[in-house]
């Protein structure tokens, strides 16, 4: 990842996909309103010597329809905001991972600049860790 790009590629890629859901949410929530709305005037429409056997179920199904797109679009809800909550947790990293990027690097130049003779691998959180 190169320092001057502004995001990383998994925020960028959460924030889509948070995009994506947010746009299915939406659909979700809008075909529960319809469907409800279509509900309702069957209801209201179709006598109720009608509405036995298969009429009956048949509405009653749309009832039951209606419920499980509706908690579709609740869980979605859930979804994003957890998708939102991770993107802020690993933007913030970001910002801290960068700052210490940037501190090592200080201290690197700046060991360097006082012992020109010693090695700038050396510091480096890879060697360190061999030793």
């Amino acid at each position: 990842m190169s320092k001057n790009q502004p995001e990383s590629v998994s925020s960028t890629a959460l924030e889509r996909a948070l995009d994506h859901n947010v746009a299915i949410q939406e659909t979700v929530e809008q075909s529960a309103a319809e469907l409800c709305v279509i509900n309702a005037v069957l209801k209201q429409e179709v006598p109720d010597h009608v509405q036995t056997g298969d009429v009956a179920q048949a509405l009653q199904k749309t009832d039951e329809l209606e419920s499980r797109i509706q908690a579709s679009a609740d869980d979605l809800a859930q979804v994003n905001e957890a998708l939102k909550q991770e993107i802020s947790t690993r933007a913030e990293l970001e910002r801290q991972l960068a700052s210490t990027q940037a501190a090592l690097e200080q201290a690197q130049d700046a060991a360097q600049e006082l012992s020109p003779h010693v090695n700038s691998q050396d510091f480096s959180p890879a060697r360190s860790a061999t030793r």
